[in-house]
């Protein structure tokens, strides 16, 4: 399953550049599937969703950092343990139980992201 970052953060900041994937945004800034990976192709379909490459979402939260469930792999592939949780000083980034993901599916979204 993804990450999430609770209503309890501080906006510290220290989670975002451990993510490997650019699957966390402070409150208020665009995301994209294209930063962080390697995507090639324009279109990226995760759960049935079609993403385009470089169009720029939504702020999934204007007032506190937060995951893109598109992107996040729990660190898997890279780092046995997800490093934003292993930063977060307060223990505020925690397991999505909205968007529950099994092992293979996380490794499989990795190689999706990295093309590899």
């Amino acid at each position: 399953m993804s990450l999430k970052i609770t209503e309890e953060c501080i906006n510290c900041g220290a989670c975002e550049p451990e993510c490997p994937n650019k699957a966390i945004y402070e409150g208020g800034e665009k995301w994209s599937i294209s930063e962080g990976t390697s995507i090639k192709k324009k279109k990226y379909i995760y759960n049935g969703k079609t993403i385009y490459k470089n169009k720029k979402y939504k702020p999934i939260s204007n007032d506190i950092y937060y995951i893109v469930k598109e992107k996040c792999t729990e660190c898997i592939g890279f780092f046995k343990d997800p490093q934003c949780a292993s930063v977060c000083p307060i223990d505020c980034c925690i397991e999505d139980e909205k968007n529950k993901e099994s092992t293979v599916n996380l490794i499989k979204k990795k190689k999706k992201l990295h093309n590899n």
